[in-house]
């Protein structure tokens, strides 16, 4: 085994220069097929759109999808600002820039997609299927955070269904909007612990001012450190739900958009190797629940975690900034974390 005394990685900040103007899942798994190929690793691309080079035990995994479309880069002296230029470009970069060290040392070099939005962790759940790795670590997030623990989450799309009509002329029809907000402030209104969220982050409905929408909806993002607290969440917004539905006298959809586990599989080992990593770089490990691709390892029960390996701000904003020389310090933290694993 390598005891990683010589630096053989490439500049992740170069690669970030690269990656983070790509748009677009397909061309950026083909950046990384690219590169892998360039360092002298065989890519493995699967019918969704992974990429990944070896065959080891650890999989290590970047998600390449964006919630924005990356632009060219503003690049400021100690700045560079643009959408994803952090999450997750500044991820994959640092993970390929250690690619050519990884993989013969018994890792997995991967490149998710799915991670974000509605992905539901469709990516990073299939390379678990298929590679059957012993542990997991995803690359993701600002320094000096570390996900140690999986939110669950359970999305869903509501809609109230009515049969429309003209405002006046049909103004004794019931109208799904007054449903939609009985619903919304009782929702808001549940008791909960500080440990959850709730989040209905769309709504939609109407056609027309003097119109009585014949439809009404709304996408709820529900969330939990503990998965018993979670799923009783899910039931009493289920519950008030329906009761809207049938003192309206309306028809009700619902159609579950993505559900992602709650709970912790980090070993002591991994926990202690992340902070002895971050310490080495100067900065104290700040332990976070969260919901990353690790999430997908979480989930079937084997050691999972989460590693940050950039410094900068604005996630999810088309003015997300990262400080690009923190690459090489993530790049140093994330290279002494595995080297740690890999000894235990």
């Amino acid at each position: 085994m390598s005891d990683f005394t010589t630096d053989t990685a490439l500049d992740p900040v170069r690669l970030l220069g690269e990656i983070a103007e790509i748009g677009g899942d397909a061309a950026r798994g083909a950046w990384v097929a690219r590169n892998l190929q360039a360092q002298g690793l065989e890519p493995h691309t699967d019918e969704l759109g992974n990429v990944w080079a070896g065959h080891g035990s650890t999989l290590l995994v970047a998600h390449i999808d964006t919630v924005l479309t990356p632009t060219p880069l503003r690049r400021e002296t100690n700045r560079w600002y643009g959408p994803a230029v952090g999450d997750n470009s500044s991820g994959v970069a640092v993970l390929m820039a250690l690619a050519a060290e990884l993989v013969p040392l018994g890792c997995t070099v991967a490149f998710s997609v799915g991670e974000e939005g509605l992905g539901n962790l469709r990516g990073a759940r299939q390379l678990v299927r298929h590679l059957q790795p012993q542990q997991m670590v995803a690359v993701d997030g600002y320094l000096p955070g570390v996900v140690s623990r999986s939110a669950g989450s359970h999305r869903m799309r509501a809609r109230l269904i009515g049969p429309g009509g003209h405002a006046w002329g049909d103004r004794g029809a019931p109208s799904p909007v007054p449903a939609l907000g009985h619903a919304l402030a009782q929702m808001y209104a549940l008791e909960r612990s500080s440990n959850t969220s709730l989040n209905v982050g769309r709504l939609w409905g109407g056609e027309a001012i003097n119109a009585i929408p014949q439809e009404v909806g709304f996408e709820l993002d529900l969330r939990a450190t503990d998965a018993s607290e979670l799923g009783r969440m899910v039931v009493q917004v289920r519950e008030i739900l329906m009761e809207a539905a049938r003192r309206f006298s309306l028809r009700m959809e619902i159609d579950v958009l993505g559900e992602r586990p709650a709970g912790m599989t980090a070993t002591q080992a991994m926990l202690e190797a992340a902070h002895r990593a971050l310490l080495e770089i100067g900065l104290e490990a700040q332990f976070t629940t969260g919901s990353t691709d690790a999430s997908a390892g979480v989930e079937v029960g084997i050691p999972a975690i989460t590693l940050s390996v950039y410094q900068g701000g604005g996630a999810h904003t088309p003015e997300e900034w990262v400080e690009p020389d923190s690459l090489r310090l993530g790049l140093r933290a994330l290279r002494s974390f595995v080297r740690q694993l890999l000894q235990t």
